[in-house]
């Protein structure tokens, strides 16, 4: 798969993510926790990938993304672990609390993938700048 191809998929990701958020609005509190239990099973599953792609490459992988990873990591992990501490929780106060704090959370998540695709466009254009100018320099070579 191309650089152009893979990050074409991320628009797909995008709208599939939004159809199923714009479902979710009218469904009951039962069928929203079924999601959010497979949104968050999906999640790990990609973290997981992605943690043993990181892996793989690590020899050629930039220190910066493996901190990037390592940090977005571990604000996942906070905010499952308090997730998971107040679900319990039926106090009214707490729970629109927990409710605010889950906005925020979800904002925050936006905009770190709005910015992690304003990187990804600016990698996968420098690579295909780089591949041109090798196939320029390859040509002028021969």
């Amino acid at each position: 798969m191309t650089t152009p191809d893979s990050f074409g998929k991320l628009k797909q990701q995008v709208d599939e993510a939004e159809r199923v958020i714009t479902a979710a609005i009218a469904d009951d509190e039962a069928a929203i926790r079924a999601k959010v239990d497979e949104a968050r099973k999906n999640a790990e599953t990609k973290a997981s990938e992605l943690r043993a792609k990181t892996q793989e490459a690590s020899d050629k992988a930039e220190d910066n993304w493996r901190k990037i990873q390592k940090d977005w990591e571990a604000h996942i992990q906070r905010t499952r672990q308090h997730i998971d501490q107040t679900r319990s929780e039926l106090d009214a106060t707490r729970a629109l609390h927990q409710a605010e704090r889950a906005e925020t959370d979800a904002m925050d998540a936006i905009d770190f993938a709005a910015a992690a695709i304003d990187e990804a466009e600016y990698a996968v254009l420098d690579a295909l700048e780089a591949e041109r100018h090798a196939k320029e320099l390859v040509a002028a070579a021969s």
